[in-house]
């Protein structure tokens, strides 16, 4: 019984045990999957077709505004930036939609060209949507395009389960006035039509940790959009679209300047490791992530750490928690009045916490590669060394 898992929760909908008894069952399952990949691949080429022979105004560089934007930008581009930027750039002006892909490793700048073609769309008088796989990182991603683009006079705004009813009903109103530039939130934004009000540019952030039908879906409203994705670890689609050529491909590289590499180490399962590395990140001022994936056994996991180590304030989070709580203990986490956080994986998606630059990986086993590749960048985004376990 030890190594059998749960699949998927009690009240998941369309998921019924098999029989291998049952005649037939397994090829029956075989047929209808390849018929309805067949379907999609179908609607999918000639969707991008379609694409192809759209045309739109082109969104052209405004020269002295964007000029003083891009100098806003606190850091020195690495040169896989500057070309990425000049081929977004030039996608915006021509007149047909883009449809690109970048790609770079966690925490290589993929936001700061995102940002610079939402302002250009946003010059070019359209709206700018922002995709998020979670409402933590649509929180973070939200922070992000605020403090940059506001002092600029471009308006940004955010859609997600941690707002109140009356706060999302002026965003609503906000937009029907024509007074939202840019939005932020999840997939749930593809479902009103009131969001999608004047889009010029779709921004699909982790865009591996989407489906194919959230990210296709807004293409059906407006075939004329043009779409940003960006990712870590594209899935084999969207390499593979790219390889095909629908796709354009932008690759980020370069790390940032005085960026390390992460530490990495396998290792059993051993509590004098794991205190002794909580004890050396925390003493030299950092923070801790220990990522445990398993809702049920979360809260005795962290009253084991804190028996352990009773010096440390240590906390856990999980994305069944009210949202509140999710974001008061991320709060705490930040500002460093939590020196151990013991989470699942909902930390996977951008998060970014300079301060915390070791993370402990327990059952890394039963995660996926790119689920740990993501989970591992979220240390090591800072000047320090950083290490994972």
């Amino acid at each position: 019984l030890d190594i059998v898992n749960y699949y998927a929760d009690a009240g998941t909908e369309g998921i019924s045990l098999d029989s291998l008894n049952k005649k037939g069952g397994w090829s029956r399952k075989r047929r209808a999957a390849q018929r309805h990949a067949e379907e999609t691949i179908e609607y999918l080429l000639n969707m991008y077709v379609r694409r192809n022979d759209l045309t739109r105004p082109a969104f052209l560089s405004y020269n002295e505004m964007e000029s003083s934007f891009l100098n806003d930008f606190p850091y020195k581009d690495t040169d896989d930036q500057v070309s990425a930027w000049r081929e977004i750039s030039d996608d915006l002006s021509s007149g047909t939609p883009m449809d690109r892909l970048l790609c770079g490793d966690v925490g290589f700048g993929k936001t700061e060209i995102a940002l610079r073609a939402a302002f250009r769309v946003v010059l070019g008088g359209r709206r700018v949507l922002v995709l998020a796989p979670t409402t933590i990182l649509a929180n973070q991603l939200y922070v992000s395009f605020y403090s940059r683009l506001n002092p600029h006079a471009v308006n940004v705004d955010i859609v997600s389960r941690f707002r109140s009813e009356k706060k999302i009903k002026a965003v609503q109103e906000s937009i029907l006035l024509d007074k939202n530039d840019v939005l932020v939130g999840t997939h749930s934004l593809l479902n009103n039509d009131i969001y999608l009000k004047n889009i010029g540019l779709l921004i699909v952030d982790e865009e591996h940790r989407f489906g194919v039908k959230h990210k296709e879906k807004i293409k059906c409203f407006k075939e004329s959009v043009d779409v940003l994705s960006m990712s870590a670890t594209p899935i084999p689609r969207s390499l593979n679209l790219t390889l095909a050529g629908i796709y354009s491909i932008s690759l980020l590289q370069t790390p940032p300047l005085m960026r390390l590499p992460i530490i990495t180490r396998i290792d059993y399962f051993n509590e004098n490791l794991i205190c002794s590395a909580i004890s050396f990140e925390v003493e030299r001022g950092g923070g801790v992530y220990f990522v445990h994936n398993n809702v049920r056994n979360i809260k005795s996991v962290t009253d084991r750490l804190r028996v352990l180590l009773p010096r440390f304030s240590i906390l856990f989070i999980h994305g069944q928690e009210p949202p509140k709580e999710i974001e008061k203990k991320m709060d705490l986490f930040s500002s460093g009045n939590i020196h151990v956080l013991v989470c699942t994986s909902i930390i996977e998606a951008g998060i970014d916490v300079p301060n915390a630059n070791c993370i402990i990986i327990n059952n890394s086993h039963l995660l996926g590669l790119s689920q740990l590749y993501q989970i591992r960048g979220r240390v090591g985004r800072a000047h320090r060394q950083a290490y994972a376990y």
